[in-house]
């Protein structure tokens, strides 16, 4: 095995079991009201009241058991089996199907909306506790997951996944993710996470139906999320796919090409990743158009907006736009998450394509999450950096959006792959 993998791997199982996965389990699980606590902020206090949100059980859940189900140490399966519980017993909705948005420091139900995003990454924790442990119930649940966003989110006209509903589910006007999104009936966001989750739940379950989508999704992904001319993903859509593709997010982009890729190579199709490798290949040359120096990268950047009928030249489509110049509004802060996706989609490129700059890359992104990010006192990682190199601490160490996930994964995904 290449040095630098062995090193990387050895730093990133040691940060893993010693930095990421104790800190969720002594700081955040909820001895009084149960479940895990919703929030620690960037100081590190404790919110014991904060409600606590879908995404970060769902994420908790599928850490654990992917963590038990590689290292097979009892305490990470006592902590998936508690995420599990909170997962069915309380967010799952009896009454209309799906899982509720945010409940209660209490656990009673508090958002109850449908937002889609949510469901996958439920599917995604519960298909990876059946895979850890060969649970009935966790898989069955997960397929009822399954069968209600196909029911209810998937568009049969126009293809696609719509955002978010009601509890009812029914149409709700604000099918926002959080803040920061256009209020749109489609994104890339949710697209790539319903893809994660479906292609985790065919490892468990050879559905002939799930099949289909999981392809279809991929489909979607080369033939209408894909910008073509650019090679980065394009991010909000309405019902038929219009979209102004002003926004670049390089983490996302990132993400993606080995999201894209896992999902081809779990259906073992030799012709789909004939087809599918150049395009990921091409997604990830994108992402690096946010790459610092240090091999660490930015956030997202917003183009300029052209006038109509004015196109980038045929030379200039593929160029680094932010060394160009071209670029207005970049978000240089520095993410956690952001870190985490840019090791795995370099390794992945050095894994499958033989790659031997992206695995520098990942390497010095390694390096500057070392230096920069870990919260090597306190355990977890920070929010992010910001652009004049202050450690972020307006945002929080673990909450509604703050999970051991990106960064719990990226290191999972290393020790897998060289095993």
């Amino acid at each position: 095995m290449n040095n630098k993998i062995t090193t990387l791997r050895t730093e990133v199982e040691h940060e893993l079991t010693t930095g990421i996965l104790p800190f969720w389990m002594e700081k955040m699980t909820d001895n009084v009201q149960g479940g895990f606590y919703g929030r620690i902020d960037g100081d590190g206090n404790l919110h014991a009241d904060a409600p606590k949100g879908a995404i970060l059980n769902a994420r908790i859940l599928w850490t654990f058991s992917a963590a038990y189900r590689l290292l097979r140490k009892p305490e990470y399966l006592e902590t998936a089996t508690r995420a599990k519980r909170y997962i069915i017993d309380r967010f799952y909705d009896k009454d209309f199907g799906g899982v509720y948005w945010s409940l209660t420091a209490n656990g009673e139900p508090l958002d109850t909306k449908k937002q889609v995003y949510a469901q996958g990454f439920a599917i995604y924790g519960l298909s990876e506790y059946a895979r850890a442990t060969g649970d009935r119930e966790a898989l069955d649940y997960a397929v009822k997951l399954f069968e209600t966003v196909e029911k209810y989110s998937f568009d049969r006209d126009r293809n696609g996944y719509i955002e978010a509903f009601t509890r009812e589910w029914k149409p709700i006007e604000d099918m926002r993710l959080s803040d920061k999104d256009e209020n749109t009936s489609k994104t890339m966001n949710t697209h790539l996470h319903i893809l994660e989750p479906y292609a985790n739940l065919y490892r468990v379950w050879k559905n002939e139906r799930l099949e289909r989508q999981l392809r279809n999704m991929l489909d979607l992904f080369i033939g209408k999320i894909l910008n073509k001319k650019t090679y980065h993903l394009d991010l909000f859509f309405d019902n038929c796919w219009h979209t102004d593709g002003n926004i670049i997010s390089y983490g996302h982009d990132i993400e993606a090409s080995w999201l894209i890729h896992e999902a081809a190579l779990v259906l073992g199709d030799e012709a789909l990743l004939k087809r599918i490798e150049p395009v990921i290949t091409n997604i990830a040359r994108a992402a690096d158009e946010g790459l610092n120096p240090d091999g660490s990268m930015i956030y997202e950047a917003a183009p300029p907006i052209l006038p109509i009928g004015e196109e980038l030249a045929e030379d200039d489509q593929r160029q680094s736009l932010p060394s160009k110049g071209r670029l207005e509004g970049l978000d240089r802060e520095l993410h956690w998450w952001v870190q985490a996706e840019n090791v795995v989609g370099h390794v992945n490129l050095y894994q499958h394509f033989g790659d031997e700059k992206a695995l520098d890359t990942a390497m010095k992104c390694w390096q500057f999450i070392k230096d920069k990010i870990i919260d090597h006192a306190n355990g977890e990682w920070h929010w992010s950096l910001m652009p004049d190199g202050t450690v972020n601490r307006r945002d929080d160490k673990a909450g509604f959006w703050k999970c051991p996930y990106h960064n719990g994964r990226m290191c999972m995904e290393i020790i897998e792959r060289f095993a």
